[in-house]
């Protein structure tokens, strides 16, 4: 069961200021935009941390998903957890036992390398879990929703080297926890704090309990980083929320690891 972290998407009030601390902080650029997303409501770009990507989507008229998140999140944060699967085989099997588990599929695309496939945040516990297909399958190369190629000579890895983790909270992440584990046929561990997670091939999922009044949802990422003091005092200057262990941008905390 191959399947590698390819997405994380973040969802903003406005998109402008959001890329703007990502540039200040992880002296990161914007290596797509995808005017297809205006067919939701939503305008987007996407920025590489190393062969991954963050995506920051932002409402553009009324009556969204997106519009309706931030009401219920209280504001910018986290949003959708984006994979791709190494087969069809795989993908079907992520949609049979998402079945299995009465977890909806919220959307699926046929585009012209594959097949698109989100599970419905209300189901999993408060985040999109979305399960790409894409013909050629290349963790750390091809990916559609960054326009397949072209994006490579945006990567800047001076401040911010990879995505190694994604925390999801909850008020109860245990069923949480056991639910996505399942759904990926990925066996759950207990680690450090009594937390349960899983791996992927090339990332950690982790849960946690909700303690900051937000209600379930994508909570944090860990990133790997390459100069943590320049993007603390970034962060400084620019009058993000940080501490020496972590920097908050778009309602998102990125623990530097």
């Amino acid at each position: 069961m191959t399947i590698v972290l390819r997405q994380i998407c973040l969802v903003a009030e406005r998109l402008a200021p959001v890329l703007e601390d990502f540039k200040a902080a992880f002296d990161m650029d914007v290596c797509f935009v995808d005017e297809g997303v205006a067919a939701f409501g939503l305008e987007n770009a996407l920025i590489p941390i190393g062969t991954n990507f963050i995506e920051v989507v932002a409402p553009v008229k009324e009556g969204t998903a997106a519009g309706r998140y931030l009401e219920r999140r209280q504001g910018n944060g986290g949003y959708m957890v984006i994979c791709a699967a190494a087969s069809k085989d795989i993908q079907d099997d992520v949609r049979a036992r998402a079945a299995d588990q009465n977890v909806r599929v919220a959307w699926e695309h046929d585009h012209g390398s594959g097949r698109y496939m989100q599970l419905h945040p209300g189901d999993m516990g408060g985040s999109f879990f979305e399960v790409d297909l894409t013909d050629p399958f290349e963790p750390e190369g091809f990916w559609p929703p960054a326009g397949g190629r072209g994006w490579e000579d945006k990567v800047n890895t001076s401040r911010v080297k990879a995505i190694r983790a994604v925390e999801l909270q909850s008020d109860s992440p245990e069923p949480m926890a056991e639910r996505w584990a399942i759904i990926a046929r990925r066996p759950l561990e207990i680690g450090e704090h009594n937390r349960a997670y899983f791996d992927l091939e090339n990332a950690r999922v982790r849960f946690v309990k909700a303690l900051d009044g937000r209600g379930p949802g994508l909570s944090a990422l860990d990133i790997e980083v390459t100069d943590k003091e320049a993007i603390l005092a970034a962060a400084q200057a620019r009058g993000l929320p940080h501490d020496e262990t972590h920097v908050t941008l778009c309602g998102t905390r990125f623990h530097l690891v």
